[in-house]
């Protein structure tokens, strides 16, 4: 893949991830199970910081995906994007969802809705990025 086509689907999964981050986490479900933070909770958020952040990880994802696509196991672009997302999950969600647990009194039922909705998160940025970065 091209650098000019890994920075155009970078940013689109930067921009997905931006979209998918604020239904999973503005929800009326999250926002009750995330209450147990609104002691230390911003009141608002930073909007611009949040979108570079996004953008910059969807490029970083884009660029990583490209990078190791050859030896991700699966025939297919939309196989190989899913063994990258889950491979995403395991080290962005569960990996901190363990350390919440091991760090924090919160309700068991939060620690499951990171991991079920960061697992669903990670596959479609994953599916993604192999569906328009794997040639062929």
């Amino acid at each position: 893949a091209s650098e000019m086509s890994i920075l155009a689907v970078g940013l689109g999964l930067g921009v997905l991830f931006g979209v998918m981050d604020a239904l999973i986490n503005a929800n009326p479900l999250a926002r009750r199970l995330n209450a147990v933070y609104s002691p230390v909770s911003r009141t608002s958020v930073n909007a611009p910081a949040g979108v570079a952040i996004d953008l910059a990880y969807g490029v970083f994802i884009a660029a990583v995906f490209v990078q190791i696509s050859p030896s991700l196991p699966g025939e297919t672009g939309l196989a190989k994007g899913l063994g990258f997302g889950a491979g995403m999950w395991v080290f962005r969600v569960v990996m901190s969802v363990a350390t919440t647990w091991m760090t924090h009194r919160v309700p068991p039922a939060l620690l499951l809705y990171q991991l079920l909705s960061g697992l669903a998160e990670m596959l479609v940025l994953g599916a993604v990025a192999g569906l328009l970065l794997t040639p062929g």
